[in-house]
């Protein structure tokens, strides 16, 4: 069997979880199948001609390049896109050459109205479309969580039988826990002080902000590390820089590293951690509560999306209720009493090292027995393989 496999990110260009499940799961599945990646750092973007909104380029583009890969096609059994930035070459490809059409849902574009930020209100409109029209015509999704199944079939009506459970992964011979002090020296961090870590991209989904604002609450012993860069837009990277300033002025021990940290060095920050915090308000899986939890490190969570898949309440980490204004706006209803709840639950643990310790060996346990990408490979390929028979 070939499968071309679609992605917007692709080694060395990954900036978030998409990016890292593709690279994870084509390094498993070229042992099963023939497999060929169509990605946006092989592709040549053409100038556009120059609008006064420039961020319809943020559109074309993609378009442009989604084009350009179905020329390069040839053979192929079956389409397997990630993210909506490959979606219109993978109908187009689906139908020119006959073959089935896989999905995998990272993400839903109607469930992070932030991206107009990025996008602007017609771009935003565009990669809305292209989703809906691209899961309306799929033969097969793949949901990496429960509650992300639900989400499709309500969301686009996809018959329930087309959409399969296939979890993110984890290839916990890399991530495991590593230690070195000269590392966190190297970026700022105090080896003798415990730390709270945020790993993300600053955008509104990952509720780097609510973690920001949470920081005066939280046990003033310890450390924040923000791992947070690639801003979605100037404006927010600009609304961070001013929040992490303001907690500054009230409490030390807040490093915020801002570049892209190779993921050699990034499992070893992991694995120092006290307690690593992801307050998204949207998250569909969440992969880097994998990453930190094979690293032996609990974390505390939002209750949302597929992070109650990931964490055990109670025995690798703590999950914080969060209540969304409503169906389309993702923002805390109750912001401070979100910040005050998340704060509280980090504190349980930067307080207690025991419980700490016995919470990372059991996180660890989980990531390793229960995600492991061979397996992920072995069920995608499976699906493939169904729905080329039917």
């Amino acid at each position: 069997m070939r499968a071309a496999i679609l992605t917007n990110e692709y080694p060395p260009n990954i900036y978030g979880g998409a990016g890292i499940h593709v690279e994870y799961l084509t390094k498993e599945l070229k042992n099963l199948c023939e497999i060929s990646v169509h990605c946006f750092a092989d592709a040549h973007v053409r100038r556009f001609g120059e609008f006064e909104d420039q961020k319809f380029k943020k559109i074309l583009g993609p378009l442009d390049i989604n084009l350009q890969w179905i020329s390069t096609m040839h053979d192929i059994d079956i389409v397997h896109c990630h993210t909506w930035y490959s979606h219109f070459a993978g109908v187009l490809a689906s139908r020119l050459y006959q073959v089935p059409l896989v999905l995998t849902t990272h993400s839903l574009e109607p469930h992070r109205p932030w991206k107009s930020e990025q996008l602007g209100k017609g771009g935003y409109a565009m990669s809305c479309w292209i989703e809906k029209s691209a899961y309306k015509s799929a033969d097969g999704v793949i949901a990496v969580s429960k509650d992300m199944k639900q989400d499709v079939i309500e969301l686009y009506g996809v018959d329930e039988n087309k959409v399969r459970v296939i979890y993110n992964g984890i290839d916990p011979d890399f991530y495991r826990p590593i230690f070195d002090e000269a590392i966190l020296k190297k970026h700022g961090i105090d080896p003798h002080r415990p730390f709270v870590l945020f790993v993300g991209r600053i955008t509104r989904q990952k509720g780097i902000s609510q973690l920001i604002q949470a920081i005066p609450q939280i046990d003033k012993s310890a450390q924040i590390v923000l791992c947070a860069g690639a801003p979605d837009t100037p404006e927010l990277a600009e609304e961070c820089k001013n929040l992490i300033a303001h907690a500054s002025e009230k409490r030390d021990g807040i490093i915020w590293i801002q570049e892209m940290m190779h993921h050699k060095e990034l499992r070893i920050i992991y694995s120092h951690a006290t307690v690593f915090a992801t307050p998204s308000l949207y998250e569909p899986f969440g992969i880097i509560n994998l990453e930190a939890m094979a690293c032996g490190t609990p974390v505390v969570g939002s209750a949302v999306g597929g992070i109650p898949e990931i964490i055990v309440e109670g025995e690798t980490g703590f999950l914080v209720e969060l209540e969304h204004k409503s169906p389309t706006d993702f923002s805390p209803k109750n912001p401070e009493k979100f910040q005050s709840n998340f704060a509280e639950k980090l504190n349980t643990l930067l307080t207690n090292p025991s419980l700490t310790e016995k919470m990372g060996k059991e996180a660890r346990k989980r990531a390793e027995f229960v995600f492991s990408w061979k397996s992920i490979a072995k069920q995608t390929m499976d699906f493939y393989s169904f729905l080329c028979k039917k």
